[in-house]
This record gives structure tokens, C-alpha cells and sequence, in this order.
């Protein structure tokens, strides 16, 4: 795919508007027929394109000894479709707005309803550390972690930035080291369960989740994050208590 048809893609056209566009741009005025070979897509298609291009504002048409020829508008008149696809995308921020309690309203009503989603991989565990701050963020800012030192340096392998965009969150964090290692670095506080002994689970306890990351004997990664909001006002209950007796 050539930059003019990647740049026409980025701004909204399908890649057979983008093929008929260009004939029209290639031919001048035009046929059908013509437009259509040169698009190598069928008439019919190539005629309901014209159309949905004709009220994109990017072809117009005429008749011509009872022809109807197709010709491509000036290209500067891409930025007015741009300007207005800026303006529709407004609209339609405002018209979710709108919608919204209601979608939240369906959305709380399922909360009865445990979820589980897996993730695998570097990629998985930044998506996982992602969503803690995410939720955080929009929620109590405090989560809780199990820490799990053989565990620990994927997740900065994963996502370098993590304690720093947390931080720059406002995200405040009480973890319970289980194995040797680990520092405070802001909003953080820290205690050991154990200094000698580690898990094979990396767990975060966050905003109605609980996020776990484990990996196999082949080094791969996955985790999970469960959201039951009785199940994660447990494991807090515990963490609080293990918390407070612990020095």
C-alpha cells in the first residue's frame, strides 16, 4: 500500500472508495464502466462508491448525450471532508455522553455475573498493570499486592514506567513481599512475609479485581484478572488482616 493510500485510510476511506477515488483522480471525467476496470471492481459496487463518494464531498457527476460521467473533486477539498468528519465525531462524543448512565446502568446490573480475562505474554502483563492504574485512577487510588520476587522483574520488563505512572496517578499501593527484594519508591509501603521463601504468583488486589501473573516452566507468562466484587472485598479483608500483623 502506497503513503497516498495509507494517509486516505487514516482519514475514514474504506480501501475500495480509496481504489474508485484515485481511478477518478487517474481518468477525469469517466464512465462507470471506465472507473470501474480501472478500480478493477465490479460496476455495481463501483457505482454505489461514486455515490457514498459524492456525498463525501470527494466526486461529483454530469451528464454528458445521455452519459453520466464521474469526475474527482480538487484534493484540498480532503481537508473539508477531515474538518467534517472532526465535526460528526463531536456530535457523536456528545450523543455517547448522553448515553452513558444508561450503558453504565446495564453494565452494573451484570456485576452479579464474574468475569474472567486471560493474557499471556510481555504484552498481557503491561495490559494487566495498565488497567490496575486505569481503575485506580477513576476509583479509591489504593490498591494491594502479593508480591512475588521471582515474578517481579517481568513485570518491569513488561511495563519500565509502571511506578511512574502510578505515582503520576496518584496511585497509592500496600504490598506484601513474599521472598527477598524490593524498595519503596513513592506512595508505597512495604512489608515481608517472608524474606527467604517466594510463590510462584504475582497477585494485585485492586477495584472490585484480582489480578493474578504466574509463569510456566517454559518462562511464558500469562495472567488472569477475575472481576467479583465478593471476591475481591475478601482477599482485601485478608490482605488487611495479614497486613496489620505483620511488622
Amino acid at each position: 500500500m502506497s503513503n497516498i493510500e495509507l494517509t486516505l485510510e487514516k482519514i475514514g476511506l474504506g480501501n475500495k472508495e480509496i481504489a474508485v477515488y484515485l481511478a477518478c483522480l487517474q481518468l477525469g471525467p469517466s464512465s462507470v464502466r471506465a472507473l470501474a476496470e480501472q478500480a478493477d471492481i465490479n460496476r455495481g459496487t463501483t457505482y454505489d462508491i461514486l455515490k457514498s463518494l459524492q456525498k463525501q464531498g470527494l466526486v461529483s457527476y454530469y451528464h454528458k448525450e445521455k452519459n453520466q460521467y464521474f469526475v474527482a473533486e480538487d484534493p484540498q477539498k480532503l481537508k473539508d471532508f477531515i474538518s467534517e468528519r472532526q465535526e460528526q465525531l463531536e456530535k457523536t462524543k456528545t450523543e455517547v455522553d448522553g448515553i452513558i448512565p444508561e450503558l453504565q446502568s446495564l453494565y452494573n446490573n451484570a456485576e452479579d455475573k464474574p468475569i474472567a480475562k486471560h493474557y499471556e505474554n510481555l504484552s498481557g502483563v503491561k495490559t494487566i498493570l495498565q488497567d490496575v492504574i486505569a481503575a485506580c485512577r477513576a476509583g479509591e487510588k489504593h490498591y494491594f499486592v502479593y508480591s512475588c520476587a521471582a515474578i517481579r522483574r517481568y513485570l518491569y520488563e513488561a511495563y519500565g514506567n509502571f511506578n511512574k505512572d502510578r505515582i503520576a496517578a496518584g496511585v497509592a499501593v500496600d504490598t506484601i513481599a513474599l521472598g527477598a527484594g524490593g524498595e519503596t519508591v513513592g506512595l508505597d509501603r512495604r512489608k515481608w512475609l517472608s524474606h527467604k521463601k517466594t510463590a510462584p504468583t504475582y497477585t494485585l488486589i485492586y477495584e472490585g479485581k484480582i489480578a493474578m501473573i504466574s509463569v510456566n516452566k517454559k518462562n511464558q507468562l500469562h495472567g488472569v484478572i477475575i472481576e467479583d466484587k465478593n471476591i475481591y472485598l475478601t482477599q482485601k479483608m485478608l490482605f488487611e488482616n495479614l497486613w496489620h500483623k505483620l511488622t
